[in-house]
């Protein structure tokens, strides 16, 4: 090899990465979102307002070894990260024969080294599943690119299922899929007849492994689905610069920028090698159909920096047709920004601002504000927040209490609605809440939530009684969440 690189030394590098995640992802404090879900995984379901259900499968499996905390709930999402690596060196070894064995542990490397891969392994998030299940996709399709029979198929199937059971926007590389095949079967009709049984029963399983989910978006008037269809109807395109700019600065950012000079490149390489290589163009087809479709949603409204992080293990397998000797410099570049970036969020040594400082505006000093909060609330009142990423922080640090969400979103969860008398209310200034379910509301204090004497927010705190006439409609938005056993 090039590199002077061996496979055990790369093996020794994925594993010692793997350690550090798993010790950084049981020391961080929870983020809200991660909260939430951890109450989607106390009450199962087949779906969620918000996503798929995988996330919450992954916390409640996770819990069962590492119990109900910070190391419990991230615990599945770090060895599945770590776990990618393996499917990513299989599948550039079936879809990219002529590429090394060197090429290959580049391209699990530099998945391993995007900032987006470094955030993703320490908390826990639907895109953690979908990158997991994104790789077996990859995995199973090199099978099949490789003839080692239809049977593949059906692996490939229940891997394009479960991903997405982990997010939507699965849909996406799939549908590259789906263009390659047509192309594919128009050339060699013969090599269609010989797929046809392994395809139509992997296209079977996936829609098995995805039916929960549209039978529950089915019973719940479709809430999901409307939801995320809902983000293509504002349509700003006098913001086209704007969104666009976000978009390729977003990715520059997940990616780090000398992976993304490989991610680029590498795709330039596969489009040059499709017509020849069917692996190198069934690639091109999963990346470039997504990319496009978020470079065209981004010419009127805003592309979340993580939707493109799906096409992530397709980028990191096209990179390895990339051998440019400083590829270690930007690996290492990657892993150095990951680094302080874990730095950042455990000790803080630049006192940035909570706008810049993700790790202080959403994951610091939520346990000294419940225990402020709990001093301002007699044992057997309730806790209530009006928002449901604060409702969640307090249900996860708050054992023993009644900690109650109040907003819409809570009717669809298998949760207690059962609520009354008297408690405290947590809203943060910049927010409301309808004051129409309590027959009293007092102000009563101001508490910062910070690090260190550094502010993440204020919340406001307000003495209330809930009506007793609430009807049955009103008293499905407020929710008792599960906290942890005292």
């Amino acid at each position: 090899m090039t590199t002077g690189y061996s496979p055990r030394r790369w093996l020794y590098t994925l594993v010692v990465l793997a350690a550090l995640r798993l010790v950084v992802a049981a020391v961080l404090p929870l983020s809200p979102d991660e909260a939430y879900y951890r109450v989607w995984a106390l009450a199962p379901a087949a779906g969620y307002l918000d996503h798929p259900p995988m996330v919450a499968a992954w916390i409640r499996l996770g819990m069962l070894p590492g119990g109900d905390n910070a190391f419990g709930i991230r615990l599945i999402g770090v060895l599945a990260g770590a776990g990618s690596s393996f499917f990513i060196w299989r599948a550039v070894r079936d879809l990219l024969p002529d590429v090394t064995q060197s090429g290959a542990w580049r391209a699990c490397i530099a998945l391993q080294a995007t900032l987006a891969m470094a955030i993703q392994s320490v908390v826990i998030t639907p895109d953690g599943p979908l990158v997991f299940f994104m790789s077996v996709l990859l995995w199973a399709m090199g099978r099949v690119v490789a003839g080692s029979g239809q049977r593949w198929w059906l692996v490939a199937g229940v891997a394009a299922g479960l991903a997405c059971d982990s997010k939507y926007t699965a849909i996406l590389p799939l549908a590259g899929i789906i263009v390659w095949l047509v192309v594919r079967l128009a050339r060699q009709p013969e090599w269609a007849r010989r797929q046809g049984m392994g395809l139509a029963g992997g296209i079977a399983l996936a829609a098995l492994c995805v039916l929960p989910v549209v039978w529950w978006n089915a019973a719940h008037g479709w809430a999901s689905f409307v939801r995320q269809g809902g983000r293509t109807v504002d349509w700003h395109p006098g913001r086209a610069v704007q969104f666009v700019s976000e978009l390729l600065l977003g990715q520059m950012g997940l990616m780090t920028p000398g992976i993304a000079a490989f991610f680029i490149w590498g795709q330039v390489g596969l489009v040059r090698r499709a017509r020849q290589m069917p692996g190198a163009a069934l690639l091109a087809c999963m990346a470039l159909l997504p990319a496009c479709v978020f470079m065209q949603h981004a010419l009127g409204d805003r592309v979340q920096a993580n939707w493109p992080v799906v096409i992530y293990p397709v980028l990191a397998v096209g990179s390895a047709v990339v051998a440019w000797r400083w590829w270690r410099w930007a690996a290492g570049g990657g892993l150095l920004i990951g680094a302080l970036v874990y730095i950042q969020a455990l000790f803080a040594p630049l006192p940035l601002s909570p706008h810049t400082d993700v790790a202080l505006r959403q994951m610091a000093g939520w346990r000294e504000l419940a225990s402020r909060i709990a001093a301002q609330a007699p044992a057997g009142e309730f806790i209530a927040a009006c928002d449901y990423g604060t409702a969640a922080e307090l249900a996860a640090v708050m054992p023993g209490r009644i900690v109650v969400g109040m907003e819409p979103r809570w009717t669809l969860f298998n949760l207690s609605h059962d609520i009354s008398g008297s408690g405290v209310m947590v809203c943060n200034p910049r927010r409301s809440f309808s004051r129409d379910d309590f027959i009293e509301v007092e102000p009563m204090t101001r508490l910062a939530r910070e690090r260190r004497g550094h502010v993440a927010e204020m919340v406001d705190l307000y003495r209330v009684r809930l009506r007793d006439d609430l009807s049955a409609t009103e008293r499905q938005t407020i929710a008792r969440l599960p906290t942890p056993a005292g």
